[in-house]
């Protein structure tokens, strides 16, 4: 296939949405008496889902139709403003910004249906099905959000998801058109790649926040080495897979890498959100143990599930190696809800535990 290199004007597209999800991870933040209560872990996830999927619609069309062209530079140009709108909308109180996210998500949304819809012209064969089906089904999704703004309540957000989760969906649907003519695997996991470094950085800042000049203690200094030394063993793991383990050569709908990575994604923010947590002292001892430890399995599941499909097979992980995996954090945990410890030890726990897991994997 082809090489595809990663263009200056899709890395600065990244800043931004990682601007938005920035803005939705600080939801995590908002603790009342100890605890976070689902009302926004749910908020969360429902403004994290359309970030994620508006994202990664346009990396999809960049992966498969992207030419550096100026009409494509201009579609992606006015699809920024859309974010930068929707960016704007992100908060607690999310029913009075309600207009302009939808407003930023519809046009962003919209603009990647346009983009397939005009490339379709010019391809000819199973890539031109690919973009014809897309650019026309894209559209059901696309309306049924729109049509969220006639109603009130939580209808309003019933239409808007439902509108969203049909969005989503669709790409299975053409699955028979989608195999012929095949993701840029190698593009598609750099893409992905760069976005969860750009995340991951964000959780540096995190173990950063910790190092103020009126808590610059041993204490403060000690929690923020074991962030770091956490987040650098998930960052080797990750990384060392993408470059040396995976195999780029394997052609197909690449549907694995772009839903697998939702979760990867949103456990990032809220291991992110449970480093700030933790030095806080802000939640109680309970509900932070299942906050951090949830949020690391999921990201255990997701990059185990990402990577196994395109792992040469000489470099799968086996049965016994999940189960020694999930035995490790099972222990952990159910040591810690024994014996109380300090919000170090469980650091330094979580650390361990991805540096085994960065050992394993890579070696």
């Amino acid at each position: 296939m082809e090489e595809k290199k990663v263009t200056w004007l899709e890395l600065f597209y990244d800043l931004l949405f990682v601007a938005a999800v920035a803005n939705t991870t600080q939801v995590l933040l908002h603790v009342e008496e100890g605890y976070i209560y689902p009302e926004y872990l749910l908020k969360f996830a429902l403004m994290f889902i359309p970030i994620w999927w508006s994202w990664t619609g346009q990396t999809m069309f960049t992966n498969r139709f992207g030419r550096d062209l100026l009409h494509q530079r201009v579609f992606m140009i006015l699809q920024m403003l859309f974010v930068l709108i929707m960016t704007s909308s992100l908060s607690v109180d999310f029913d009075q910004y309600y207009l302009p996210f939808l407003t930023g998500y519809i046009g962003i949304r919209a603009i990647t249906a346009i983009q397939y819809l005009v490339v379709q012209n010019v391809e000819k064969g199973n890539r031109k099905k690919v973009a014809w089906f897309l650019g026309t089904r894209f559209w059901i999704g696309i309306i049924i959000s729109f049509f969220s703004i006639f109603f009130n309540l939580w209808i309003r957000y019933a239409v808007l998801y439902a509108g969203i989760i049909v969005d989503i969906i669709m790409p299975f649907f053409g699955r028979k058109y989608l195999v012929k003519a095949p993701t840029n695997t190698a593009h598609l996991l750099e893409r992905f790649a760069l976005l969860t470094l750009i995340l991951l950085g964000e959780s540096v800042v995190s173990t950063l926040f910790v190092l103020q000049p009126q808590k610059g203690d041993w204490d403060s200094i000690s929690f923020s080495i074991i962030s770091f030394i956490l987040i650098i063993s998930m960052w080797w793991q990750y990384f060392d897979n993408v470059e040396k383990k995976v195999n780029k050569s394997i052609q197909g709908a690449g549907q694995t890498i772009v839903y697998g990575h939702l979760f990867i994604l949103m456990s990032l923010g809220m291991i992110a959100a449970s480093i700030k947590l933790m030095f806080l002292h802000q939640v109680h001892y309970s509900f932070i143990l299942y906050f951090v430890f949830s949020s690391v399995l999921l990201y255990f599941i997701a990059t185990t599930i990402v990577f196994h499909q395109y792992r040469y097979e000489q470099h799968r992980l086996k049965i016994y190696h999940l189960g020694m995996f999930v035995g490790i954090l099972a222990a952990f945990f159910i040591i810690n809800l024994v014996i109380i410890v300090p919000d170090i030890v469980i650091m330094g726990e979580l650390a361990l535990f991805f540096i085994i897991y960065a050992i394993v994997t890579i070696t």
